[in-house]
């Protein structure tokens, strides 16, 4: 087995998009070829790597820091995900990781595979592109502002799904969603799941309770939201 030295070593010799590849291909090398991918920040490779959470540390990746001739901050890997234009998931994962797609703002078109269960925290989060996502009949749970100003998304269809649980603002300044199926199975909601997302109730006293909450009357009107919906499926 290759030392993490070697594979230090080893990746600066390869090209980008064989880089790609081996980070899809094989986990263990995922870090390392991450990182020197970051480093590369004038390559457009056009996709991400899906993570089931282990994968890539967000904090670490920040913490790469480099700066312009001004002295400005300039984060790469969120320069990076600038760049994204698809989403690769990982073999055998269950969970869509933490920030995993955060800040790729041209990313369209999203297909997480049957066998995800959960959404973590901010894993769509300005992800303010995206238009289409299929979700699995897998998927139970979907977490704090995972589409957190998911600005172009109009429509949701959980329906197929075995959704138990929407956390705290999933769905925060989702200022397109005009549509949402909400299965049966679902249990739980977090506060302020629907804060910012005027179109999703078109009129009476409820699309005003939801539009106040964009203005600091904050009344949590979520699981008023939810018997809307359910009413109109």
């Amino acid at each position: 087995m290759a030392s993490d030295d070697f594979k230090r070593e080893f990746v600066k010799y390869v090209m980008a998009d064989t880089l790609v590849a081996m980070r899809w291909l094989d986990r263990k090398w995922h870090k390392v070829v991450e990182k020197k991918l970051i480093e590369l920040e004038d390559e457009p490779f056009g996709e991400v790597i899906v993570h089931g959470g282990n994968d890539i540390s967000w904090g670490k990746s920040h913490g790469d820091v480099s700066y312009e001739e001004d002295g400005s901050e300039v984060y790469a890997r969120i320069e990076a995900m600038k760049q994204v234009t698809k989403a690769v998931f990982l073999l055998n994962i269950t969970k869509v990781g933490d920030r995993a797609c955060a800040s790729t703002d041209i990313l369209v078109v999203v297909d997480i595979p049957e066998g995800i269960t959960s959404i973590g925290m901010e894993s769509f989060t300005w992800c303010s592109s995206l238009k289409d996502i299929k979700f699995p009949k897998s998927l139970t749970s979907i977490g704090v502002h995972s589409f957190y100003h998911c600005s172009s998304l109009e429509e949701v269809d959980l329906l197929h799904t075995n959704v138990t649980k929407l956390d705290t603002q999933a769905f925060w300044a989702c200022t397109s969603l005009r549509k949402m199926k909400i299965p049966d199975s679902l249990q739980y909601c977090g506060p302020y799941v629907f804060m910012g997302c005027p179109k999703l109730v078109p009129s009476g006293p409820l699309r005003h309770r939801v539009i106040e909450q964009e203005f600091g009357v904050l009344t949590d009107v979520t699981y008023e939201v939810v018997a809307y919906l359910r009413s109109i499926q």
